[in-house]
């Protein structure tokens, strides 16, 4: 037998017939067992005879019988084969939408409130999803999407990142928490202006609903020089900081009957429309290769949320 040319190298369809032959030990059943011509399946097996450089089989005309070097070859070949076939089967998982591994990413002021919807909706629609959360600060998600560490996120937009494309779901209007025997307890039609004079009890640095809620101050003509004491980590922090009377904050309105359900000595106030409020969406990476999956979500989601108290986008 000639030695190995380094050049050639076999082909699927060769090593399928020689393992063909290697499990009938006959080359009419081992043609017959793969849908090839008897010709054909000889002819492939000569040629990785070639491209190997040894003796597969010893031929006579009444068997065939496998070589030392085919009898350790033949393991190799099954083993080159079922690995091809695994990555067949991965590459028919991948292909088929809503299966494998969404890695989630979702703000702290979100997570509580819309993750019990996100989850119904999975289970009972994408059951063969496997749906990681992972819940950071707004830094942190936009910094593992880029990388690869996220698929998707949930989050406030507008984000304003190059490379990152916002699914709008809703929109959802702020309402004022206040003690229960606060003069703005209670009430349907709070002027915006009336944030200008409060004790506003607001997240610490680094949660984006701070910066929005300070936004909706500045807005209503807050001054710099008005009271807000940062010192909740969590908004079930603020709301019970509320109900101690130490001030008064502000709620999206997904999160106020969880979190004022939790305490008592509470009253919530409405604003007078337009009311402030804040836009929630799913972020993915421009162009994703789940782009479309992720579109697909995006409006699922919106259904499954028309029965929460917001306005789903269209």
């Amino acid at each position: 037998m000639a030695v190995t040319n380094r050049g050639k190298q076999p082909s699927l369809a060769q090593l399928r017939a020689f393992a063909a032959v290697a499990e009938h030990l006959h080359f009419r059943d081992a043609a017959a067992g793969i849908g090839m011509s008897q010709p054909a399946l000889s002819g492939a097996v000569s040629a990785l005879e070639e491209a190997l450089g040894v003796q597969l089989l010893e031929r006579t005309t009444r068997k065939v019988l496998l070589s030392p070097a085919g009898e350790r070859l033949a393991v190799r070949a099954r083993a080159v084969l079922e690995a091809v076939g695994a990555l067949m089967d991965e590459a028919e998982a991948v292909r088929a939408p809503f299966t494998g591994v969404l890695r989630l990413g979702v703000i702290p002021t979100v997570a509580p409130y819309l993750l019990p919807t996100v989850l119904k909706l999975v289970h009972e629609r994408y059951p063969e999803l496997d749906l990681q959360v992972h819940e950071e600060q707004t830094s942190s998600l936009l910094e593992g999407l880029g990388a690869g560490r996220l698929d998707l996120l949930l989050l406030a937009v507008p984000l304003g990142v190059p490379g990152v494309t916002e699914l709008p779901l809703f929109d959802e209007d702020f309402v004022l928490v206040t003690p229960e025997d606060h003069w703005l307890g209670g009430r349907q039609d709070i002027p915006r202006e009336a944030l200008r004079e409060l004790h506003l009890l607001l997240l610490d640095e680094g949660h984006c609903l701070r910066d929005q809620a300070l936004d909706i101050c500045r807005e209503a003509g807050r001054t710099e020089g008005a009271p807000v004491t940062t010192t909740a980590a969590g908004l079930a922090t603020l709301v019970q900081l509320v109900a101690g009377g130490l001030g008064v904050t502000l709620l999206p309105r997904t999160a106020v009957d969880v979190e004022t359900g939790r305490a008592g000595r509470l009253q919530t106030g409405w604003f007078a429309d337009p009311a402030p409020s804040r836009r929630i969406a799913l972020a993915m990476r421009s162009g994703a290769a789940r782009g479309g999956e992720f579109e697909e979500f995006a409006q699922a989601l919106r259904e499954a949320m028309r029965a929460l108290p917001v306005r789903v986008a269209p």
